[in-house]
């Protein structure tokens, strides 16, 4: 286990129209949005996936918020639509290189994929080392993060090309927790997919954090598969087997859960030593059919 997933598992900018798109071959990251890798992770390793632009209108775009425009990404097939919206969110790293390449993966199944830079406010942690980041990410209200991705929603749908009628939404360590979240918010989401999210409150009660998913096991409001791993030394066991007690004890039965003994947090990172190939071809497979099992694709 490297370094990173010791310590994090222990705790142009414009808006694209209805008629325009991202030229495959022009893609210029705006501001709020760095190229490559987040420093934090940088080198990285030898099994990075790279998922090219071929067929896809994909690059930055500025979405509009209750308080002012936030950047973001997005990856949807250059033609046709509307697509099944699907919402990507970050890792602690923000939107680098390898959530860029997550949301051209579901492009190239099919989806419009949006990933909202949601530390925008607070701080860019792009070029930042590792223990530098968390200061940042601490400021970063729940509610805030609910109200963006509400707001990128709102701006997929109007450019005509997202069918938010199939709204689904996936996130990773930082973000697998936002999905859980969102999943209690938002009414309108056919499914969510949590990928090694922390399910349990490390400490005592934080106002910008108010709730963890352990609290929200009566609240969901779309299903939510739940990816995690065995030897996760953040997110034991233990706290899933807690989480689990939450949801029999609500009578919600619409979480399924898939653990990875041998695999390690941050198991789907391929640019990460933590990288599990198996796993993450597993996990993305499972991933793919829940959303079409929930009428997200």
């Amino acid at each position: 286990m490297d370094r990173i997933d010791r310590i994090e598992g222990i705790d142009e900018q414009r808006a694209l129209g209805p008629a325009e798109t991202v030229s495959r071959r022009g893609f210029v990251v705006g501001a709020g949005l760095t190229a490559g890798f987040a420093f934090a992770v940088r080198p990285v390793g030898a099994a990075v996936i790279t998922t090219d632009e071929e067929g896809l209108a994909a690059g930055g775009v500025s979405i509009p918020t209750s308080d002012g425009d936030i950047p973001g990404y997005m990856a949807r097939p250059e033609t046709g639509g509307p697509f099944p919206l699907i919402l990507v969110v970050q890792e602690i790293f923000g939107v680098h290189e390898h959530i860029r390449d997550i949301c051209r993966r579901f492009a190239k199944l099919g989806h419009m994929a949006v990933a909202p830079e949601l530390y925008f406010r607070q701080g860019d942690v792009s070029n930042l080392p590792f223990k530098e980041i968390f200061p940042i990410v601490a400021r970063v209200p729940d509610a805030q993060v609910m109200s963006d991705l509400d707001a990128a929603v709102g701006w997929a749908a109007g450019t005509g090309k997202a069918d938010d009628g199939k709204l689904a939404i996936t996130g990773f360590c930082w973000g697998g927790r936002i999905v859980w979240l969102y999943a209690a918010h938002n009414p309108d989401l056919k499914a969510g997919v949590a990928w090694y999210g922390r399910l349990v409150r490390r400490g005592g009660p934080n106002p910008l954090q108010p709730r963890y998913p352990v609290d929200l096991a009566d609240a969901l409001k779309a299903p939510v598969l739940g990816l995690y791993a065995g030897r996760d030394r953040g997110i034991p066991l233990a706290q899933v087997d807690e989480m689990k007690a939450a949801l029999a004890a609500a009578g919600n039965v619409s979480v399924a859960w898939q653990i990875y003994p041998d695999a390690a947090h941050g198991f789907h990172a391929d640019y990460r030593p933590s990288y599990d190939a198996e796993a993450a071809r597993d996990g993305w497979r499972r991933a793919r059919e829940w959303l079409e099992t929930h009428g997200a694709r």
